[in-house]
């Protein structure tokens, strides 16, 4: 069986549930991502995406350097082991209804398990498949 460790994509942005959305979306906009693990006092509390920025703060006329990122992130953080299988890792997706899952090692982020990532190993040849696997223009 596959596991997530296999078709993930590895490494994880933080930031601290006090800096700004403006912050956090700099951040995104710096490494090419569309998420961030939210944290207090090192430890994972939440996710935020380019979504949250979009929906909870521009849309809602939130001034984004002067929201917290712990105002408008996700904070029922779902997360899956790397060595889960990925047929679990689907299915934990399908149930909460997530795009992106925060992948954990020892309690540790170390990477996100996106859409992206199983249209690339399940079905390459997708249309999904193909612009996730494209590289960023950034």
């Amino acid at each position: 069986m596959t596991k997530v460790r296999e078709v993930m994509t590895h490494g994880v942005a933080v930031i601290d549930e006090g800096d700004t959305v403006a912050t956090a979306a700099r951040l995104m906009r710096d490494h090419g991502i569309g998420d961030v693990v939210v944290t207090a006092h090192e430890k994972a509390t939440g996710i935020l995406t380019d979504r949250d920025v979009t929906i909870r703060a521009v849309a809602e006329g939130l001034d984004p350097a002067s929201t917290s990122v712990g105002d408008v992130a996700t904070h029922d953080l779902v997360t899956v082991e790397a060595d889960a299988d990925l047929s679990d890792a689907e299915a934990l997706m399908r149930r909460h209804d997530i795009r992106r899952l925060p992948v954990v090692e020892d309690g540790f982020a170390v990477g996100f398990l996106t859409l992206g990532d199983l249209a690339i190993a399940e079905k390459p040849a997708s249309v999904l498949g193909e612009i996730s696997a494209a590289p960023d223009d950034f």
